[in-house]
């Protein structure tokens, strides 16, 4: 009787890789469509991978971007990045129990790569998760958003002047193609919308830089939003 000879068990890294696959797949047209907006922007191909690279946070990048084509200052930018992507020490935090104990170093490398989606399928893990598991994950959603933002770049560098400066409208579509549906099943977001659309007008009509005055607005009208949603019991 031949003896049954089962398959080597599967190592953590190739189970992050696997697990991350689907992620990575639908990444790369986002990154791809930063690519062709960061070009249209006026981004150079080592700016837009640089911060494919250093960002990592589709919603922050195209952020950037729309400030970036509204002329707005420098710190005003980063600090819209830095508040979009303060979601992240939440999740961060939210994993430190669910991810195996392991030098603070490793544990560096990982958290720096997690995204929403990357969060979201380690926490539905069964059991603890290795840091392999975790490279594994990150690394490939992570090379795919830089080569998508590369081939982006490149394919918008090949595109007609006329084309390019049409490309210019892609990223209020895609802000729009977000927004809609959103609208759409929720009051707070319905109501943040207009709130913010109005504070927006109000503050640059007195004078306020545009950049400020989109900081200041997304801030207001998200604490009125949620203040008036608390006190009228609104839950979507």
């Amino acid at each position: 009787m031949k003896a049954v000879v089962s398959p080597p068990a599967q190592t953590p890294f190739r189970k992050g890789l696997q697990a991350g696959a689907g992620v990575a797949v639908g990444y790369f047209p986002v990154s791809l469509t930063f690519g062709l907006t960061a070009k249209s922007t006026g981004l150079g191909l080592t700016e837009s991978m640089l911060m494919s690279l250093l960002v990592f946070a589709g919603a922050s990048q195209f952020l950037a971007l729309n400030m970036i084509a509204a002329h707005a200052g420098a710190w005003e930018v980063i600090f819209s990045v830095f508040a979009v992507n303060s979601r992240h020490f939440l999740m961060s935090l939210g994993l430190r129990d669910k991810v195996e104990e392991d030098h603070p170093w490793k544990k560096a490398l990982y958290a720096f790569a997690i995204t929403d989606e990357t969060f979201s399928v380690s926490a539905m893990e069964k059991g603890r998760v290795s840091t392999a598991f975790l490279y594994g994950l990150c690394f490939l959603s992570y090379i795919i958003f830089a080569v998508g933002t590369g081939c982006g770049y490149l394919i918008g560098s090949m595109l007609p002047p006329e084309l390019e400066a049409g490309m210019n409208f892609a990223l209020y579509a895609l802000f729009i193609g977000l927004l809609v549906p959103a609208m759409k099943t929720s009051v707070k977001v319905l109501l943040l919308v207009i709130l913010s659309g109005i504070t927006h007008f109000l503050l640059l009509r007195c004078g306020l830089d545009s950049g400020w005055s989109f900081i200041s607005a997304a801030l207001l009208a998200s604490l009125i939003t949620e203040g008036f949603s608390r006190w009228r019991g609104v839950k979507a």
